[in-house]
């Protein structure tokens, strides 16, 4: 008699242990659109001066896209999607000088528009804030990096840690929102 009722009290809390977890996805799958599987993402244009900016750009973005998301970066032909973007403007400021008025503590700084489009044009992601002019309908992501010239960084250095920030943050505004 008390096998069959513990039976009858096991099978029902782990039935209702199933059904109430029924709703609940597991995985990095359920963080990104399911209607999306491939995304393509072009040259990232740079109104840049210093060279190779945008396609830095573009590379860090793909790697962080491959790496983190359950997408696939592919040609534009067979993408549902398209990630494209602009470098529209990149500065360097200086935080701290020495005694001397010699930089010691810099910032490089890039602002990046940018939109993620389905085949149709409209916007897959609605960013967090947009960019005030008009003509513009993507996210505008200020990256910041910081170098120390007495130890041997450079600008470089400060634009790949910007880069590796924006890329990570356009990955995090893939997901769906909650």
């Amino acid at each position: 008699m008390i096998r069959s009722g513990s039976l009858c009290v096991m099978l029902a809390l782990s039935a209702s242990l199933t059904l109430g977890c029924a709703r609940y996805h597991i995985g990095s799958r359920t963080l990104y659109r399911p209607d999306v599987q491939t995304v393509h993402v072009p040259i990232f244009e740079s109104a840049s001066y210093r060279r190779g900016l945008g396609e830095r750009i573009t590379e860090a973005v793909i790697k962080e896209i491959e790496s983190n998301t359950p997408y696939k970066v592919v040609s534009a032909e067979m993408a549902d999607s398209v990630l494209k973007g602009r470098l529209t403007n990149d500065r360097k400021l200086t935080r701290a000088v020495n005694s001397y008025d010699e930089p010691r503590i810099l910032d490089a700084e890039l602002n990046i528009q940018y939109t993620w489009t389905d085949r149709r044009g409209e916007l897959l992601r609605q960013p967090a804030y947009l960019d005030i002019s008009p003509q513009l309908l993507g996210a505008t992501e200020l990256s910041t990096g910081t170098f120390f010239p007495e130890v041997g960084q450079s600008i470089t250095t400060a634009q790949e840690e910007a880069i590796r920030k924006f890329a990570a943050q356009v990955v995090l505004k893939m997901q769906t929102p909650w």
